[in-house]
């Protein structure tokens, strides 16, 4: 249950600050022409059908670009990081560690920036999106994402090692989480959008949010699993050397 609650705020601060930024960063280079609802249908995996209501919602790069001000840039830069917040308060809950230091919230701005840059990379590089070995560029790069998460997230007081299984568990859900929206998902948009209009493809969106939010949080558990199992081990081999 802690890790529903917490998924509920990851996907609710995920739509209201992340959702808003990534818009507008995208919007930067409209020479791309992949906006912000061009990647989420990616992630979602969703069929040209359910793509199309899904770019229904968003205004296009160009637009979104020309009516966004500089103050309205900064407020969703400040308000993103309380998204960051969200993921560091649940990753110390999972090593039961105190929370950090309120001068160490510089981490939160560094990781929002590595965030929207690798999810910006991921869907505008030519070299990631026509690569054959796509998935496997975007498995590596996504595990080495979520392992130096936890580290910067945590202020370094978990070790490299302990942290690793907890990075490659996160990219394993994920990429069972998108074969599941290609599978349950889509056929919701489409069916959604008929019975309600564009609030049922945002009713869709955010449940796929909160699989995102249980996917991340469920996964770095693998981290303090395994490493109270091989602790417990070792002292069951001391005992009886």
């Amino acid at each position: 249950m802690g890790i529903w609650e917490r998924s509920l705020a990851f996907a609710a601060l995920g739509f209201l600050t992340l959702v808003p930024l990534l818009i507008v960063v995208s919007a930067a280079n409209p020479a791309s022409g992949r906006g912000f609802a061009q990647w989420l249908g990616d992630g979602l995996g969703v069929s040209a059908a359910a793509q199309g209501d899904i770019e229904h919602l968003f205004a296009r790069p160009d637009r979104a670009w020309h009516a966004t001000t500089a103050f309205g840039l900064a407020v969703l830069a400040v308000f993103g990081v309380s998204f960051a917040t969200v993921v560091q308060s649940g990753y110390e809950r999972i090593w039961s560690l105190p929370p950090d230091h309120w001068w160490a919230r510089w981490r939160h701005v560094v990781w929002l920036a590595a965030l929207t840059g690798l999810l910006l990379l991921s869907a505008n590089s030519p070299v990631w999106r026509d690569s054959p070995a796509r998935g496997a560029v975007t498995t590596v790069a996504g595990t080495l994402f979520f392992w130096w998460s936890q580290r910067m997230l945590l202020g370094g007081r978990v070790a490299w090692g302990d942290l690793l299984p907890g990075a490659v568990a996160t990219m394993v859900g994920l990429t069972g989480l998108r074969w599941f929206s290609r599978l349950v998902f889509s056929p919701l948009i489409a069916s959604g959008t008929v019975a309600y209009g564009a609030f049922g493809t945002v009713l869709v969106i955010q449940s796929w949010l909160v699989g995102v939010g249980v996917v991340v949080f469920g996964g770095a558990l693998a981290g303090p699993l395994l490493h109270d199992d091989l602790a417990r081990v070792a002292r069951a081999l001391r005992r009886h050397a």
